[in-house]
């Protein structure tokens, strides 16, 4: 048996650091591979673990997201899986470099060359440098540098704080996503997919974030409301029939337009089509056009396209086969070569006056310049509309022509789509109806998923371009490594057949300097974390996973991506089941981000109520539901601590009571509360294993505050009393209701329910057996009739304004003749928790106590 001693006062200050030291000692959550081995796939239980991105602090969406997934867990590894539980650091992307451009006070120029003794400007505290301006240039090796720095600081952060949490995590089992390693993998992945077809490279219209100077996917963007004004413009017809005004909402487009459209039953347009009309200012011609996408109501019912204002222009110009007159650059800047449709000296000038402004500038100045030529008709009108933006980006995204790797994803392939669907209902999805998000995304899906970014903190595309005689890339000659090459870096390393000296000049190669999208190495993680073409037996013992937790916003990007990748390389589901959080919303029932400024830091909370608490809050709340958090008054939290602080006051009080050699439950009473808990552990189980952690800790709670208020009220007396022929059967029975509890509990209180083990029992409890049914025979009726009525004797005392401890000479209990049959089982213990003296029954239709004669108290 454990160590014996028992404090004085329980507290739960200090288990987080007393328990999560001796669980790394132990080795208590370690991955058994020797075991997994020997019971097989059927008897592992592994979790596909969302790797957070290592860009600043977590915050309590991922305590309760992850506090979601540390309950199944530890239930599995109770119940006998032997648990697969890694954990990863999402380190490259955006949100990366954007952290260490201010954190460091830097910005990557890659034509600098390394400096080996670089020392960042300042260290530490975001923000201090946000303007691009102020930040000092440096080499990509170094700017690369720096990120790694940070990000293993973060990682660190992080651990401790998940440490403190309780997860469970194998820490053995860890990786990032900018590792060799991780490089290799998706590298590998993404040569075979474009050995089978499914990766391909094509210039075409590109949604692209000017501050980033990086392309956008589909899956990355959200939507915002941003004001904006209808500015009709006359456009005029080249037979002289007069003018033909549209409104738009970016004039400082106009020299971009390259038709107008209208939908095909407009009645009002119908005679146009088909001719052409000359552009305000550029006097370009253009074609007027037909199309069932052009909206009646909206406006003058007639729009211009141009190249390209919004995803409805990319819609338009592929469909109906039109020019590309791109005018903005890269930087979002009107660029300073005008499209070769602007001939004119006067449309030249115009142009002229726009180069090098803004979006908002060049704006200002078309419409200066429409007003000076009476092609404005009337004044702007202010509306709000919305507007695609980069999720973690600051201005909206523009649309420009660039050549980017894609990776084919369904939206032009309707068997594949079809197949995305039919594997998505081979997934358990918890709660259900996500299923039906996951659906509506890949049936809205209007372009093949965009991977490559030009960024410089990521995993590289690992391609070369083969240089014809003038020195240009041949987009044609695509060169790649072999699978032993990898990892590569093109910008450093020379492709098969080639020298370093061949390296940008004509009839050489030249390496793809773009990197790979975080979402296209993070759609990995399954073969990243089981050794995916790397350790065969330990792929073949984890995969396809049992379970994808992650937070419902992440469905169409990770969740999608994750299944597209596994379908594409083995045409298969990657994991079995998919368990999906909710969010955590502020008191005004707003969703917690940090560009709101609603975030809630855990460590401070976790510090001031403690990690049982935290984790009972979280494990209230089923999977899907969205949580409210107060930090000021977090209700939730602190009926959590009152249940950790309870459990182990009742184990210490449970533990003085021996059990005597050869004990058996022999009392009616005992039974009834054994036989009840039976109950407990049969739903409880069940619910767990649908995934829904709420309802198991309803029901265990619900159970436990019974057997403290009243079983052992009721008990303690004949506990107590090593002469009533009863004390050995409430000894064993309280004892047995002690180890169950505590198993049951364990999953939520992690570090209570540890400690009260360690009183009696040798090993971790998180490693112990899952509660089962013991089987005692028992009638239950007697425990909640005992119950009620001892409910009724205090109620009585109260009203009569006496102590609980006043003795009782004579109540009379009114209840069923069921009721008053159950009650007389367990008279004795009743009578001696109320300090009643006799108890006479009547029979009615519900329980009360209709008489209560209390002994005079002395004064």
């Amino acid at each position: 048996m454990a160590d014996a001693h028992i404090p004085d006062k329980p507290a739960l200050e200090g288990l987080e650091q007393k328990w999560d030291a001796a669980w790394s000692v132990q080795g208590t959550y370690l991955f058994d591979r020797v075991r997994a081995a020997e019971v097989g796939r059927e008897g592992v239980y592994s979790v596909d673990t969302p790797p957070p991105t290592a860009s600043g602090s977590l915050h309590i969406g991922h305590v309760f997201s992850f506090t979601h997934t540390d309950l199944k867990v530890r239930f599995e590894r109770m119940r006998g899986k032997t648990v697969f539980y890694p954990m990863g650091w999402d380190d490259n992307g955006l949100p990366t470099e954007r952290r260490v451009q201010n954190y460091y006070g830097v910005r990557c120029d890659p034509s600098l060359p390394y400096d080996p003794g670089f020392a960042p400007p300042f260290e530490g505290g975001d923000n201090k440098s946000s303007r691009a301006a102020d930040q000092v240039p440096i080499s990509r090796r170094n700017f690369i540098e720096l990120c790694e720095r940070l990000t293993e600081e973060d990682e660190k952060h992080f651990e401790d704080l998940f440490r403190q949490l309780g997860l469970s995590v194998d820490w053995t089992q860890t990786y990032r996503t900018i590792s060799d390693h991780t490089i290799r993998t998706s590298q590998l992945a993404f040569l075979r997919n474009l050995e089978r077809g499914e990766a391909y490279q094509a210039l075409a219209p590109t949604l692209w974030d000017i501050d980033f100077r990086s392309a956008i996917a589909q899956a990355e963007l959200e939507d915002r409301d941003q004001p904006a004004a209808y500015h009709r413009v006359a456009f005029h017809r080249t037979d002289g029939g007069g003018d033909v005004l549209i409104d738009t909402t970016r004039p400082e487009l106009l020299a971009a337009c390259v038709a107008l459209v209208a939908h095909p039953d407009d009645e009002r347009y119908r005679p146009l089509f088909g001719t052409t009309v000359r552009t305000p200012l550029f006097d370009v011609e253009v074609p007027v056009l037909a199309h069932p996408l052009a909206q009646q109501d909206k406006g003058t019912g007639i729009a211009m396209i141009c190249t390209f204002g919004d995803v409805t222009d990319i819609v338009w110009w592929r469909e109906l086969d039109l020019p590309n007159r791109t005018i903005l650059g890269q930087d979002g800047r009107v660029m300073a070569e005008a499209p070769d449709a602007i001939v004119t000296d006067a449309a030249k000038s115009a142009y002229a006056e726009l180069v090098g402004k803004t979006v908002f500038s060049a704006k200002k100045t078309i419409v200066d310049l429409l007003r000076a030529s009476g092609e404005l008709i009337g004044e702007p009108k202010p509306f709000t509309h919305v507007v695609k933006f980069y999720e973690k980006g600051d201005r909206p995204l523009e649309i420009v022509s660039t050549r980017q790797w894609y990776i084919r994803n369904g939206a032009r392939d309707e068997a594949l789509r079809d197949k995305l669907v039919a594997l998505g209902r081979e997934v358990s999805w918890h709660p259900d109806f996500m299923r039906v998000r996951y659906e509506n995304w890949v049936g809205g899906l209007t372009g093949d998923w965009l991977v490559s970014r030009q960024r410089f903190f990521g995993v590289p595309i690992p391609v070369w371009y083969a240089l014809d005689e003038n020195g240009d890339r041949d987009y044609d000659r695509v060169l790649i490594p072999g699978a032993a090459q990898l990892p590569v870096d093109p910008t450093v390393d020379v492709p098969p057949g080639y020298t370093a000296a061949q390296r940008g000049v004509a009839g050489g190669f030249d390496g793809e300097k773009d990197i790979f999208d975080t979402w296209a190495t993070s759609s990995l993680t399954p073969q990243l974390a089981g050794g995916w073409e790397r350790d065969e037996e330990l792929w073949n013992l984890v995969a396809p996973f049992d379970v994808r937790p992650q937070g419902q916003d992440i469905i169409r990007t990770w969740l999608f991506s994750t299944l597209l990748r596994s379908a594409l390389e083995d045409d298969r589901v990657p994991w079995t089941d998919a368990a999906i959080s909710g969010f955590i919303v502020d008191p005004d029932r707003k969703k917690m981000s940090k560009s709101k400024g609603n975030v809630v830091t855990p460590a401070d909370i976790l510090t001031q109520h403690g990690t049982d608490a935290v984790r009972y809050w979280a494990a209230s709340s089923r999977l899907g539901s969205d949580a409210a958090f107060d930090p000021q008054n977090p209700t939730q939290v602190k009926i959590g601590r009152r249940l950790a602080i309870k459990v182990l006051n009742a184990a210490k009080f449970v533990l003085t009571f021996p059990v005597p050699e050869g004990a058996e439950v022999t009392h009616a009473l005992d039974a009834s509360m054994l036989a009840t808990l039976d109950g407990v552990v049969r739903d409880a189980t069940k619910a767990y294993e649908a995934y829904d952690h709420a309802r198991a800790l309803e029901l265990i709670e619900s159970f436990f505050w019974t057997f403290c208020d009243d079983y052992l009220e009721l008990v303690k007396e004949r506990a107590y009393d090593r002469t009533d022929v009863g004390q050995a059967s409430a000894a064993l029975a309280l004892r047995l209701a002690l180890s169950t509890l505590l198993r049951l509990l364990a999953p939520v209180l992690a570090f209570a329910t540890e400690e009260a083990w360690s009183w009696f029992e040798d090993g971790s409890i998180h490693t112990a057996a899952w509660p089962e049914p013991l089987g005692i025979d028992g009638d239950r009726a007697v425990l909640t009739a005992v119950g009620e009525a001892l409910i009724g004797i205090r109620r009585a005392k109260t009203e009569a304004k006496a102590s609980q401890k006043t003795e009782v000479a004579r109540v009379v209990i009114a209840a069923t003749p069921q009721v008053i049959a159950s009650l007389r089982l367990a008279e004795g213990d009743l009578k001696a928790v109320g300090r009643v003296a006799e108890i006479d029954y009547v029979e009615a239709e519900s329980t009360s106590v209709a008489e209560i004669e209390l002994v005079p108290q002395e004064v």
